[in-house]
């Protein structure tokens, strides 16, 4: 299935923000069948709190495209976004939003807030649970060893 072959490689970027002691988060945008931007959470290395995953790759997609409008495009990321993230989704125009597994205490796909339910100018599509085990597995694991005795 298509889904789960951009969310392995979502999950290959999440995997990059781990390595880089960061929350492992990846994010890709797909157009037309091929990633036109990738991205990992890198607020900590990069002293930015907005470089979640998702604005990274949302950023590199704009570049790669010409555009800031990403109309038709598909973003997968690991985890389901937050509500800075959604509202970068929005304002892009993104078609689809695919993701592994939800945030219930930062979600605003449908955990923490249900973005379809808002009176917003754009909508975008959301898809849940794709290789949710493997997106859970990386974060749980993350977290186990920050909590470990003498991390």
């Amino acid at each position: 299935m298509t889904h789960e072959r951009f969310m392995r490689r979502a999950l290959l970027e999440a995997h990059r923000a781990r390595e880089a002691g960061e929350v492992p988060v990846g994010a890709v945008v797909v157009a037309d069948g091929t990633v036109v931007g990738t991205g990992f959470n890198r607020p900590i290395g990069a002293r930015d709190p907005t470089a979640h995953a998702e604005i990274v790759a949302l950023g590199a997609a704009g570049q790669a495209l010409g555009n800031y409008r990403l109309t038709g495009t598909t973003l997968y990321v690991t985890v389901e976004p937050c509500l800075m993230c959604v509202g970068a989704i929005v304002h892009a125009r993104v078609a689809t939003v695919v993701y592994g597994v939800d945030d219930p205490k930062g979600g605003a796909v449908r955990s923490l807030l249900d973005v379809g339910s808002l009176p917003l100018n754009h909508r975008f599509e959301a898809v849940a649970g794709v290789l949710a085990d493997e997106c859970r597995e990386i974060l749980q694991g993350f977290f186990r060893e920050k909590r470990a005795p003498g991390s």
